[in-house]
């Protein structure tokens, strides 16, 4: 009765945690580089003394989707896409390095590059500065270009984007919708890692798989409370038959 009543109340309980990371998923289907969170179960026994009959359901994140997303053209000089694998190193507002997919960059009052959430881009030397008055390109390598408005042909490189490629178990997903090495140390810079200009990456969130999965969810909560009723039934007879006797 122990452990039915065990395995039947915590499974519930992370069930409807699965559910919130389900929703968190389907909440983000639109979201530039986003990467859906994978979950499972797995079950744990109760330790101490008189508890060998108990074991608890736990909730385990395995990890991200680490699949690309769909590419969507802009247009934008601005945008950029990661080609394949790989990462875009951000400044964290804590001054560490984090990595992101998300390639919609824009220019803040102080012309230093950003994502659109406000965190400075990484370059080889750190955050990179555009002077006013010119126009940008962003080569497939990362390397930022400009070239005067005021028909000047001089190109100037300003730097080049930091793009990573750290083995994917190595990372870890902040709260911040972020990813860092699970040592918080920076990344190191790989060559290999490609961009395509003018384009973003869509989110590699599966709508379909997301609303079957959540259903899937819904019907094993229904199935732990019928388990917790028909415990409380068997109690209940239970103690009828103990009166009885």
């Amino acid at each position: 009765m122990d452990r039915l009543i065990y395995t039947a109340m915590t499974g519930a309980k992370h069930i409807l945690e699965q559910q919130a990371n389900v929703s968190h998923n389907l909440a983000n289907a639109n979201t530039t580089g986003f990467r859906a969170q994978l979950d499972s179960f797995r079950a744990v026994p109760v330790l101490g003394e008189g508890l060998p009959t108990r074991a608890f359901v736990v909730d385990a994140t395995v990890g991200s989707d680490f699949r690309a997303g769909p590419i969507q053209n802009t247009g934008r000089d601005l945008d950029v896409a990661v080609q394949g694998q790989g990462w875009i190193a951000v400044e964290t507002a804590d001054g560490g390095e984090a990595y992101t997919r998300n390639g919609s960059l824009k220019m803040n009052e102080n012309g230093v590059l950003q994502t659109q959430s406000g965190l400075s881009v990484m370059g080889d030397g750190g955050p990179i500065s555009i002077p006013p008055d010119v126009s940008v390109t962003i080569a497939k390598d990362g390397t930022i270009s400009t070239i005067p408005t005021d028909g000047k042909r001089s190109v100037t490189v300003l730097g080049r984007i930091k793009l990573v490629n750290p083995p994917e178990e190595n990372l870890t997903r902040g709260d911040d919708g972020l990813f860092r090495l699970k040592d918080d140390n920076p990344a190191d810079a790989d060559a290999n890692v490609t961009l395509i200009g003018g384009a973003l990456e869509g989110s590699n969130v599966n709508v379909v798989d997301a609303m079957v999965n959540m259903i899937s969810l819904a019907r094993q909560f229904e199935a732990h409370m019928n388990v917790l009723k028909n415990a409380e039934s068997n109690d209940t007879k239970a103690s009828q038959l103990l009166s009885l006797g």
